[in-house]
């Protein structure tokens, strides 16, 4: 919760005292953001110095090519995690737009169950891919590291993005007031 110098919040309400395990949800949260973005600027950053090396000193960085493809697949499950928990990604809800704040509560709360068990399932799969992986010695071409520390990374992303909308479940039955969604008007 964000706090102004007037010791406000963004309401311009006394803030509210958060129970211990609260701040650690969101704690855990902020993390998972944080590792989402680093690994947005690892991708970037991948891609900015094979471009750099091969325009202007003809040299090709060895397994340029597999760190992208796998470090894109990390960043794809972290980046499912950050956006599962806050509910802030691209939506089109024309009927949860236009009804009451209760029924847009039983709403969020039916579309965020099928959403945990959809990425639940996809944890599963995940897991089993990363299995393969270790067992046939996938590696990649020029250095020939192993694939599958790449393929757990993406799947802790996975089991985090479980975690969140685990916490985001919880909030949204037991306590919605901690949760920080943007509300949206009905359309006109």
């Amino acid at each position: 919760m964000t706090v102004n110098p007037d010791g406000l919040d963004a309401r311009g309400a006394p803030p509210v005292a958060q129970p211990k395990f609260s701040r650690y949800m969101d704690r855990f949260i902020d993390s998972i953001e944080l590792i989402a973005a680093i690994f947005v600027g690892l991708v970037a950053l991948n891609t900015f110095a094979a471009i750099i090396m091969r325009k202007f000193f003809a040299v090709t960085i060895p397994d340029y090519y597999d760190f992208g493809r796998l470090l894109m697949g990390i960043l794809i499950f972290w980046g499912i995690a950050a956006t599962s928990y806050r509910g802030t990604h691209i939506t089109v809800d024309l009927v949860w737009a236009n009804v009451s704040p209760k029924y847009q509560r039983w709403i969020d709360i039916f579309a965020t169950l099928v959403l945990l068990f959809v990425v639940t399932v996809q944890t599963g799969t995940l897991f089993d891919k990363v299995v393969t992986t270790y067992q046939d010695n996938v590696q990649t071409f020029d250095l020939r590291l192993p694939n599958w520390p790449f393929f757990a990374v993406a799947w802790i992303g996975d089991v985090s993005a479980v975690l969140l909308i685990g916490i985001r479940t919880w909030r949204l039955i037991f306590r919605p007031d901690e949760l920080q969604d943007p509300r949206l008007k009905a359309v006109e």
